[in-house]
C-alpha cells in the first residue's frame, strides 16, 4: 500500500517549526564566535546541534518525498560536517550561505503549512546547493554571483519569508452553511478544537495548583498543634474546626488529582501516531536500499503524553534508519547466511507500571564489536588499554557517542555518525527515560526504550543533604533503608552494602555533589538506593523530607548543560529544589575514582575466571576484586549465559551465584561437572543463602567452596581461589 504522505505533512511542519529556530540561533552563535581562527570549544556543541537538526530535517523530508527540502538539508549537512571535522572553519561567507539555506527551508515549510502539495514545491536552487558543498570542500569552488539567490515562489511574494504557523492556524476553513432544517442546524459537534499551547497552559496551571495544594496539609498539622496549646475549655470547639478543615483538604485532594488526571488524558495520544508511519516508511526505505523487510507493529494502542510522542519521533526514526542501513542485510547476504531473504523488524510497546517500554529489534547481522573497537581507536575515543578493560556491553554502548559510526562510506543516507547520540540524549536526558541495547552476531540487534507516561507531573522523593533539599523521581528509586556503617564491607576499595543477594556500592550523595559531608549523628545512616536498569547505587542522605506528585520544571537555557540536574520542582513560597539526574549520578560514581583498586601484586597469577551473577553490581564488584589481584575476568549474567561462555572458552575457575533467572547456580554447577573440561576445575558458589541445606546442595552438585555474601571478605575469596588453583 502506497504511503499517503498528506497525513504526515502537518507533523513535519510542526517538527520543522522546532528545528528552524534552532538552526537560526546556532548560525547566529557561530557568527559571533567566528574570528578567522579555529572555532572555540564553545562552538563545538553548537555545530553538533546544527548538524543534528539538519540531519533530522533531511531524514524526515526524505521519507515524505519532499525532495527540495532534502536536497537543501543535505548540502547544509555537508558544510556542517566539514565544520565538525575541522576541515573547514566557519567564516562570514559560509555562514551567510547557511542563513540563505535556512531562509529557503523556511519558505518551503511555509508553503506546506499553507496547504501546498509536496509535488508543487519548486526544485532547490542548484546554485545554493553547489555553493554550500563547495564551501565544504565537496566540490570545486563555484562562487555565487552577487545576485540574490532565488527562493521558492510564494503565493504572495511581497510578504517576504513565510512564518511557520501554529498547528491551529492551518485548519480548514469552516464549511458553508447547509440547507438543513432549523432543528438539525442547532445540533453541534461533539468535539472542539483547542490550540495545543492553551491545553498545555491548563495542564501546567493544574499541576501548579495540585503541587501548591500540598501546603494545606502542613497547615492542617499546624492547626492540630495549635489546638493542643489552647485552654481545655476551647479545645473541643477547635478540634471540630480542625477536623472539618482536615476533611475538606482531603476531599479536595481527590477532586484535584482527578481533575488533573482528566486534563492529562486530553493530551494523551496512541503510539500509532508514530508507529503507523514508521511501518510504512520501513518498506519504502528498505526498497531504496535494495532490501526486503517486513515491519511488525504491536502495542500501538498504548497512550503517551503528546509531549512525549513529539519527542519520541526523532529517536525512533534514527533507530529505524540504523536498523535498515547497518543491521538488516541484503537478500543475497541473508540467504548466504542461511536466513530468509526478507528481514524482520519488530516495533513493540507495552505498559510497565508508570512506564511505557518501546522496543525495536531486527534479525540482522548484529553489531560488529571488532569494528566498534577499531573505530573507537581510529577516532581516538579510547586507547588500546582502555578498550581492553571494557565489557561487551560497554563496548556496544560506544555507538551512542557523538560522531560514532562503523560505516566506512559516508552516503546521503547514513555514515556521518549522527543519530545514535541523539537517541541517547533524547531518551535519557530529555525524557527522563532509559535506553538499553543488546546485540547477537548474526542474529540481530535489540533497542529498548523505557519512558515515563508523562513529564507533566511525576512522583518525587525530596531528600536533604548538607542542608540542601534535592529531588529524585520515584521511578529511579529502588528503596530507602537504614544501615549501620559496621555492615558495610570493602570491595576493591569501594564501600559496599550487601542488599538482597547483591553488592550495592555506597557513596555519600554530598561527595558526588561536592557538598560538605556532615558526619552522621546516629548509629545508623539513611541510604537512598537508586537504580537504572540493573545498576544500583546506595546514596547516603541526611533526611527524607517528603514524597509527593510534583510539577517538573525544565531548566532555563543557561543551566541546560548541568549534567547532574534534570529539572526543578517548586517547594512553595518561592523556593525551588533541583531534581537530580540519576543516570548522570551513576556515571559520576563510576568515573570519579571512587573505587580505589589495590595495586596488583608483582607475583599475581594470570588465571582466567568466569563470574556468573544476575546482578550487574555484584558482577562488577567481584570483577574489581579479582582484577585487583591480577586475575583475568569474564562476566556472565545468568546460568545459561555462563554455561555457554564456559563451553565456548576455557576458564581456570568459575564463581557463581545461586538465585538467577533461566538457570540457577546449582544447575550450572551440575552441568559444568558433566563436562570433561570442568570436571576437576574449581567452582565457587557465592550466595546470600545461609541455610545448611543449601550448603549441602552446593556440595552435592560439585561446588568446591561455598561463600555466603553476608560474611563476604575479599581476602577470603582470594585466599580460597589461591588454595584451589594451587
Amino acid at each position: 500500500m502506497a504511503l499517503d504522505i498528506r497525513r504526515f505533512i502537518q507533523r513535519f511542519v510542526e517538527e520543522a517549526a522546532d528545528h528552524l529556530p534552532r538552526l537560526r540561533e546556532g548560525v547566529h552563535t557561530l557568527e559571533q564566535d567566528a574570528t578567522g581562527s579555529a572555532a572555540g570549544t564553545a562552538s563545538k556543541e553548537h555545530i553538533n546541534e546544527l548538524f543534528r537538526s539538519a540531519h533530522t530535517l533531511k531524514g524526515s523530508s526524505r521519507m515524505l518525498k519532499l525532495a527540495p527540502i532534502t536536497a537543501l538539508a543535505h548540502s547544509m549537512e555537508e558544510l556542517l560536517s566539514a565544520f565538525r571535522e575541522g576541515s573547514t572553519l566557519p567564516s562570514a561567507a559560509s555562514l551567510g550561505l547557511l542563513n540563505q539555506a535556512i531562509d529557503a527551508l523556511d519558505d518551503y515549510v511555509g508553503q506546506l503549512a499553507q496547504g501546498a502539495a509536496p509535488e508543487a514545491l519548486a526544485a532547490a536552487d542548484p546554485a545554493l546547493c553547489k555553493a554550500l558543498e563547495s564551501a565544504a570542500g565537496s566540490l570545486p569552488e563555484a562562487p555565487l554571483s552577487d545576485a540574490p539567490l532565488s527562493a521558492p515562489p510564494l503565493s504572495d511574494a511581497s510578504t517576504g519569508p513565510t512564518a511557520v504557523p501554529s498547528p491551529s492556524s492551518t485548519k480548514a476553513p469552516p464549511a458553508a452553511p447547509s440547507s438543513a432544517s432549523p432543528a438539525s442546524a442547532l445540533a453541534l459537534s461533539d468535539t472542539v478544537r483547542v490550540r495545543l499551547d492553551r491545553l498545555d497552559d491548563v495542564i501546567r496551571l493544574m499541576g501548579e495548583v495540585l503541587s501548591g495544594h500540598h501546603h494545606l496539609h502542613g497547615l492542617v498539622e499546624q492547626a492540630r498543634q495549635l489546638g493542643l496549646s489552647l485552654p481545655a475549655q476551647h479545645q473541643a470547639e477547635f478540634h471540630d474546626f480542625q477536623r472539618e478543615f482536615k476533611d475538606s483538604v482531603l476531599s479536595h485532594d481527590a477532586l484535584m488529582s482527578d481533575l488533573h488526571d482528566r486534563a492529562l488524558q486530553m493530551r494523551m495520544l496512541p503510539l500509532s501516531v508514530v508507529f503507523d508511519p514508521l511501518a510504512q516508511m520501513t518498506r519504502e526505505l528498505a526498497q531504496s536500499l535494495g532490501k526486503q523487510v517486513d515491519c511488525r507493529v504491536r502495542g500501538s494502542e498504548i497512550e503517551l503524553d503528546r509531549q512525549m510522542i513529539d519527542r519520541l519521533s526523532d529517536p525512533l526514526i534514527h533507530l529505524l534508519r540504523n536498523a535498515l542501513d547497518h543491521g538488516l542485510e541484503a537478500p543475497a547476504q541473508r540467504q548466504a547466511a542461511g536466513k530468509a531473504p526478507r528481514g524482520q523488524l519488530t516495533l513493540e510497546a507495552w505498559q510497565d507500571g508508570g512506564w511505557v517500554v518501546v522496543e525495536m529489534r531486527d534479525d540482522g547481522a548484529g553489531i560488529d564489536l571488532a569494528a566498534v573497537r577499531q573505530k573507537a581507536l581510529s577516532r581516538q575515543l579510547l586507547d588500546e588499554g582502555q578498550l581492553a578493560l571494557l565489557s561487551e556491553q560497554e563496548t556496544l554502548e560506544l555507538i551512542l557517542l557523538p560522531g560514532f559510526s562503523t560505516k566506512s562510506l559516508i552516503t546521503d543516507f547514513s555514515g556521518r555518525g549522527v543519530g545514535m547520540d541523539v537517541v541517547k540524549r533524547t531518551v535519557v536526558d530529555e525524557l527522563s527515560g532509559d535506553l538499553h541495547l543488546t546485540s547477537s552476531p548474526g542474529k540481530g540487534t535489540h533497542f529498548s526504550l523505557r519512558l515515563p507516561l508523562s513529564l507533566a507531573l511525576m512522583r518525587v522523593l525530596l531528600v536533604e543533604v548538607s542542608g540542601v533539599t534535592l529531588g529524585v523521581t520515584a521511578p529511579h528509586v529502588a528503596e530507602l533503608v537504614e544501615r549501620s556503617p559496621e555492615e558495610f564491607i570493602d570491595a576493591a576499595g569501594q564501600t559496599t552494602l550487601i542488599l538482597r543477594n547483591e553488592f550495592v556500592p555506597v557513596v555519600a550523595l554530598a561527595t558526588l555533589l561536592d557538598l560538605p559531608v556532615v558526619p552522621p549523628a546516629a548509629d545508623k545512616v539513611l541510604l537512598l538506593v537508586v537504580h537504572q536498569r540493573q545498576q544500583k547505587l546506595a546514596l547516603i542522605i541526611d533526611v527524607l523530607v517528603d514524597e509527593r506528585d510534583m510539577v517538573i520544571k525544565p531548566l532555563p537555557n543557561h543551566l541546560r548543560y548541568l549534567p547532574l540536574v534534570s529539572g526543578m520542582v517548586s517547594l512553595g513560597r518561592n523556593t525551588l529544589a533541583s531534581l537530580l539526574h540519576v543516570p548522570a549520578l551513576l556515571e559520576r560514581s563510576r568515573q570519579t575514582g571512587l573505587r580505589q583498586t589495590a595495586p596488583i601484586p608483582t607475583d599475581a597469577p594470570r588465571h582466567r575466571i568466569l563470574v556468573v551473577d544476575d546482578s550487574l553490581n555484584t558482577r562488577e564488584i567481584e570483577k574489581d576484586v579479582l582484577e585487583a589481584w591480577g586475575y583475568q575476568v569474564t562476566l556472565a549474567e545468568n546460568g545459561r549465559d555462563g554455561l555457554n561462555k564456559a563451553l565456548a572458552d576455557s576458564f581456570d575457575a568459575v564463581l557463581t551465584d545461586v538465585e538467577m533467572p533461566v538457570m540457577d547456580g546449582f544447575a550450572l554447577t551440575a552441568s559444568l561437572r558433566e563436562n570433561e573440561l570442568y570436571r576437576h576445575k574449581p567452582i565457587i558458589i557465592i550466595t546470600s543463602r545461609e541455610k545448611e541445606a543449601d550448603r549441602r546442595r552446593g556440595i552435592e552438585v560439585g561446588a568446591d567452596a561455598y561463600i555466603v555474601k553476608g560474611s563476604f571478605d575479599q581476602n577470603n575469596l582470594v585466599e580460597t581461589l589461591r588454595a584451589l588453583l594451587g
